[in-house]
């Protein structure tokens, strides 16, 4: 097992244990996050914890599988979000100080994004 499978199960335990304090220690100042499906990205460190702090609903992730290498993980997950079931896929790169640099979201169908509370990016 490579650390950056160990790591991609901390943050996924960080998120559903809402410790927002734990997920920054994850994460790079500079870190990005996308969601390609709704063409959504979210940039900083600060950003994100304020788009998952803001995130409607009652929302929750379960580990399914994790692979890795020596700079990334993927994660597929069992997603919970206000009762329907879903499979998503997250990928995750790592910097050099092993924190998290670029979370790319896949959730299995393209949508229009809820209204957010925190600035988002959109292509």
């Amino acid at each position: 097992m490579t650390d950056t499978v160990d790591r991609a199960r901390r943050y996924l335990e960080t998120l559903e244990a809402r410790d927002w304090e734990g997920l920054a220690t994850q994460l790079s100042p500079d870190v990005v996050y996308e969601i390609p499906q709704s063409r959504e990205r979210i940039r900083g460190r600060d950003g994100l914890i304020a788009f998952n702090v803001t995130f409607p609903g009652d929302w929750h992730l379960e580990e399914k599988l994790v692979l890795g290498d020596d700079s990334r993980a993927v994660i597929w997950a069992r997603s919970l979000w206000d009762g329907e079931e879903a499979d998503a896929q997250i990928f995750l790169e790592f910097d050099d100080e092993g924190r998290i640099a670029l979370v790319t979201d896949f959730w299995p169908e393209p949508y229009d994004p809820p209204q957010r509370a925190v600035p988002v990016e959109r292509w």
